[in-house]
């Protein structure tokens, strides 16, 4: 394997030990620390722009490795035929099918690598709004026990002054009670010694 595809390689394991650390099941706190680090630092910001640029390289040997797969396909088709310049022997037909599995291989080593940087960079972007999700959630969690609690303490106030309003209404009600009576009795008295003696009573 040429230097270039060995990097290739080299990027496609990078890759895929990232995208299990971004999955791995981290506690939230960590996880909020990981992915905060990750898109405010100004290294990290340096390491992707880097990245970026290799993929275009390796989007070009992607290209490359794909013209050259066609390529040696149709000079194995063209062996299989009879036709072309190509001698049919044991040592060419294995030639053909070394350079055959070659052009696949770096094919797909190409394709995968270019393909699991997109998953990564989507993955990246979706944890990091999950994150904020559960903090604005967990703002709003607080916020809405905070306010509850002030609404409960308001209401049991509320209460309270009512609860104080029916006792005062019942001593008021109470005290006329017994105004009345007393009104009823001083009047009888007074109706009695004046000789005014009256078969209506008031309430």
């Amino acid at each position: 394997m040429t230097i270039y595809y060995t990097l290739t390689f080299l990027l496609l394991a990078g890759e895929m030990g990232t995208f299990c650390a971004l999955v791995a099941p981290l506690p939230f706190t960590i996880k909020k620390k990981v992915f905060t680090f990750l898109s405010t630092s100004p290294i990290v910001a340096k390491l992707a722009y880097g990245l970026k640029i290799s993929f275009i390289f390796v989007a070009i040997l992607f290209l490359d490795a794909l013209q050259r797969m066609y390529r040696v396909g149709a000079e194995a088709d063209l062996a299989k035929q009879g036709r072309g310049n190509v001698v049919q022997d044991v040592r060419t037909d294995t030639n053909l099918a070394a350079r055959k599995f070659y052009a696949q291989r770096n094919v797909y080593l190409t394709g995968f690598t270019l393909f699991l940087s997109l998953v990564l960079t989507r993955t990246f972007y979706i944890s990091l709004d999950l994150i904020n999700a559960q903090e604005q959630y967990s703002k709003l969690k607080q916020y809405s026990k905070a306010s509850g609690s002030e609404d409960v303490a308001a209401l049991k106030k509320r209460i309270k002054e009512l609860e104080a309003q029916e006792r005062d209404f019942a001593t008021l009600k109470l005290q006329a009670a017994q105004n009345a009576k007393e009104y009823d009795r001083l009047a009888t008295e007074l109706n009695q010694k004046t000789g005014n003696v009256s078969n209506k009573r008031l309430d």
